[in-house]
């Protein structure tokens, strides 16, 4: 739990800086940080498919980790072909989306980090009544 622990902090405070640069992006400035966006995004991916591996082995949701692992394999892709995408004065519908991929990616962080919780704390509580403890 320590770990999913972690690994939720960690993806709030990338997740901030990605919006943070994101929209530097789209005002024209900072774009020679662009790397960085790149790098923290590949994190964010990896912390995602660490989070659905340690829920599918805590016995989390099998469609929500196979949700997860398969938008993580979306993001990268998505975030490296979006400037071609719908090019023109239209792209910023792109734009949002490739925002609104990354908000999805770090909600199915904290929703899988939520469910292990939850598992712990109902693992907990059947074992505090099978060992004759009360649960309060």
């Amino acid at each position: 739990m320590k770990t999913a622990s972690i690994l939720v902090m960690a993806t709030r405070v990338v997740g901030l800086i990605l919006v943070l640069l994101g929209i530097l992006f789209w005002t024209g400035t900072a774009t020679q940080l662009l790397p960085l966006h790149i790098g923290l995004g590949v994190v964010l991916v990896l912390i995602l498919w660490t989070m659905a591996a340690l829920a599918a082995r805590a016995g989390g949701n099998r469609g929500m980790v196979a949700f997860a692992v398969a938008w993580g394999a979306l993001l990268p892709w998505f975030g490296m072909t979006q400037a071609n995408l719908f090019p023109g004065p239209y792209h910023w519908v792109i734009r949002v989306l490739h925002l609104a991929v990354g908000v999805v990616a770090m909600g199915l962080v904290d929703g899988l980090g939520k469910q292990m919780r939850r598992g712990a704390a109902a693992s907990d509580g059947s074992r505090d009544a099978h060992e004759g403890r009360a649960t309060a």
